[in-house]
């Protein structure tokens, strides 16, 4: 199994974010297990746990910046009514909305990337690793590639523009251990007056 392919397996099992599925992979020496049981002494997984839950109260929530050229609206969904009324909830939206009009995320999780947009990256990556590496090595070296660039493309994978050093999902996840219930960013859109038209 390729160290992409473990990512992914720790990911899907924990519901953590994939640096942090890196991290402890990297921690636990590439053992799939071991970096399960990593990111459950962290407490990461029983904030994953409430990802079961459904959610489907919360808000929609939008920000003009720069005197209309660009605008965000982004849609958070929680447990209870209660919870969406909350200021911590409020001050998250906010955020979410902040990062999105500053870091123009292509899509909101990995899983959303479009495939012909990821095999275009995956051929630029190629192109970067010698062509005489070692098999294991360039699927290490692929993977950090891969990771990196989703760190910069998705929202959720993306260092928190207001809050250096942690990415939206670990904010995320933040928030629902402090309410005790499942939050999910659902959907966003971003629009910049004259996008695509090439001027």
């Amino acid at each position: 199994m390729s160290t992409i392919e473990k990512i992914k397996e720790v990911r899907s099992r924990s519901g953590v974010g994939m640096d942090a599925c890196r991290k402890a992979l990297e921690e636990a020496g590439d053992d799939v297990e071991k970096a399960l049981f990593i990111l459950q002494q962290k407490g990461a997984i029983k904030a994953a746990d409430r990802a079961g839950r459904l959610a489907t109260e919360g808000g929609v929530f939008t920000y003009v910046h720069g005197g209309g050229k660009i605008v965000a609206v982004v849609e958070i969904n929680c447990e209870t009514d209660f919870a969406a009324k909350s200021d911590d909830f409020k001050q998250f939206a906010d955020l979410v909305l902040m990062q999105i009009t500053a870091a123009s995320p292509l899509a909101l999780r990995e899983q959303q990337v479009p495939l012909d947009r990821w095999e275009e990256q995956r051929l630029v990556f190629l192109a970067q690793i010698p062509v005489d590496a070692p098999q294991d090595r360039k699927d290490k070296i692929l993977a950090g590639k891969y990771v990196k660039w989703c760190s910069e493309i998705c929202l959720l994978e993306q260092e928190a523009v207001v809050t250096p050093g942690k990415t939206i999902d670990q904010l995320r996840t933040e928030l629902v251990a402090k309410l005790g219930e499942n939050v999910t960013i659902r959907r966003f859109i971003r629009w910049e007056m004259g996008e695509g038209l090439g001027k």
